[in-house]
């Protein structure tokens, strides 16, 4: 769907940017979580397994509530989805600050913190912005929604380490809480904006032309091996950054390196990031979106590689953030561009949710595995050689992608970009 006519440039933005900061907080909140790994199981004496346990119920949850989020939000609009969103991701955090058990842990990490995340992630902002801007920008503008999520981990990672360590784990929590909470206006602003560009009633449900139902482009979806081939390299994906924001904070203690090395480099992932997806959103412009996932998943697995062959140092650590950093969430945009091409969006939230929650059940084995491995071997090698071998194969898995831009439903031939 095309903006109205005479719709302004700057209306646009203001719908962009709302995205991009509603991400930036709780993207920011969910990648600082592996900062509280060693404050909790100090607090809580739960153990490094229970705590990875509950933080990859998390990964999976999140994932999950991907889709039921994006329908909720194809039906009901934005809106309220985010704003619900942030008062149950404010309440997990809270919470989690008086449990001690690692079901209590399960329940709001797990379930509570990661579910209001999720409602104000990318399937919802993706979609709530895809639908109102021009198909030659959507590229560009997930990116530019993208790099607020790592933007997002640039400064909350570092704030709440610095909390921790100043004022306790306790405090930062509720920091965290009280950053939920402030997506609440943007939320407002974000459906106003969108109800000005789709001609939305009040409430932010969002009006469409008639079209296939839901359960028939889930259908068509189902039979398209390009989008399981998207599914699979994004499982990968979600194996590789769990593992890293949960575990990252224990692989640098392994060093013997202080704590403010993986803060420092968690920062430094998410500053990359934003290089990295403000760049992939311009080239899913001009190139075949499934060549650039190609070589991000291609560069993570080199990327491993190198830093397993060197000794670990600070500058090691920094260098090798910044480059994982790179293509952290690149692969985001240029995953949902490749949905909205080949099905359109009018049910991209819901589409684009599903490739999340398939992101997530790799999350799952990659926070929970990261956890036994660490208590089974004493380190995480077995990981990091798991880690290069699926990245390498997820480089692969997308080159039979077929990037065409087809209509879902009618017959008819579809055009090759």
């Amino acid at each position: 769907m095309h903006p109205p006519t005479g719709t302004r440039a700057s209306d646009t933005r203001y719908l962009i940017f709302a995205a991009a900061a509603i991400l930036l907080i709780t993207m920011g909140a969910r990648q600082s979580l592996g900062l509280f790994v060693a404050p909790i199981n100090r607090a809580t004496g739960t153990g490094i397994v229970a705590i990875s346990f509950a933080m990859a119920i998390g990964q999976f949850v999140w994932g999950l509530a991907q889709p039921i989020s994006g329908i909720a939000a194809d039906r009901f609009g934005p809106g309220r989805v985010l704003i619900a969103g942030a008062v149950i991701l404010a309440i997990g955090a809270a919470l989690t600050t008086v449990v001690k058990s690692e079901l209590g842990l399960v329940l709001t990490i797990g379930v509570l913190f990661a579910a209001g995340a999720a409602a104000g992630s990318f399937s919802v902002l993706i979609g709530a912005t895809a639908r109102n801007i021009s198909p030659e920008k959507r590229a560009f503008a997930s990116g530019f929604i993208n790099a607020g999520g790592s933007m997002g981990q640039f400064l909350i990672a570092p704030l709440s380490q610095f909390i921790i360590a100043g004022f306790g784990w306790v405090t930062a929590m509720y920091s965290l809480a009280v950053a939920a909470l402030a997506t609440i206006p943007l939320a407002r602003l974000l459906t106003s904006s969108s109800r000005e560009h789709a001609g939305a009633p009040r409430g932010g449900a969002v009006t469409t032309d008639s079209g296939p139902s839901l359960l028939a482009q889930l259908r068509v979806a189902a039979r398209d091996r390009s989008y399981w081939c998207l599914h699979a390299g994004f499982f990968t994906c979600g194996f590789h950054i769990a593992f890293l924001v949960t575990h990252l904070p224990g692989e640098v203690s392994l060093c013997a390196l202080p704590a403010s090395v993986a803060a420092g480099s968690l920062a430094i992932i998410g500053l990359s990031n934003v290089a990295g997806s403000l760049s992939i959103g311009w080239l899913g412009g001009i190139y075949r979106m499934k060549w650039l996932l190609f070589w991000v998943y291609l560069t993570r697995a080199v990327a491993i590689a190198v830093y397993l062959a060197m000794p670990r140092t600070p500058l090691v650590f920094y260098a090798f953030a910044a480059v994982l950093g790179f293509t952290w969430l690149s692969t985001v945009p240029p995953t949902a561009g490749l949905v909205s091409k080949l099905f359109g969006v009018r049910y991209l939230a819901t589409l684009f949710g599903l490739t999340l929650l398939s992101h997530q059940i790799g999350g799952f084995f990659g926070a929970w595995l990261g956890g036994i491995a660490l208590v089974r071997f004493g380190d995480y090698g077995w990981m990091w050689y798991a880690d290069m071998l699926l990245a390498s194969a997820a480089a692969l898995i997308n080159l039979p992608i077929r990037e065409l831009a087809i209509t879902p439903i009618v017959p008819g031939p579809a055009t090759a970009r």
